[in-house]
């Protein structure tokens, strides 16, 4: 079973993602802030992961760069899900490494899971 980690600090989207990721066959981890969803990556690689940019503690742009410094995360697939849609927003995250950009807001669940399964 492949293994999704979702850093995401909105409680129903966090829900929501869960449930639809796991009836698509997903093992799925819930993180709500940078640091929580940094300790779970190194605890245990997940194949792919959806990060949120605007959250507590570390902002996803953190994350993303920290991750891609560590040999064991620098080549999981990461899904940058976010309302900050703005072309600086995109080009920063892609720049540190993300793999995908998504804005929240125009994405149904059905295209965030063919996202993935065509990414891992």
């Amino acid at each position: 079973m492949k293994k999704i980690l979702v850093a995401e600090d909105d409680k129903f989207l966090a829900s929501a993602y869960r449930v639809k990721l796991t009836k698509a066959g997903f093992d799925v981890t819930i993180t709500t802030d940078g640091d929580e969803a940094l300790a779970a990556m190194r605890k245990d690689t997940p194949d792919c992961i959806v990060l949120d940019l605007v959250m507590p503690v570390k902002d996803g742009f953190s994350v993303l760069e920290e991750l891609r410094k560590d040999e064991k995360t620098k080549h999981t697939p990461v899904i940058v899900a976010s309302n900050l849609g703005q072309k600086e927003d995109t080009d920063k995250a892609m720049k540190l490494g993300a793999t995908a950009f998504v804005v929240k807001s125009n994405l149904s669940l059905n295209e965030l899971i063919a996202k993935i399964n065509s990414l891992i």
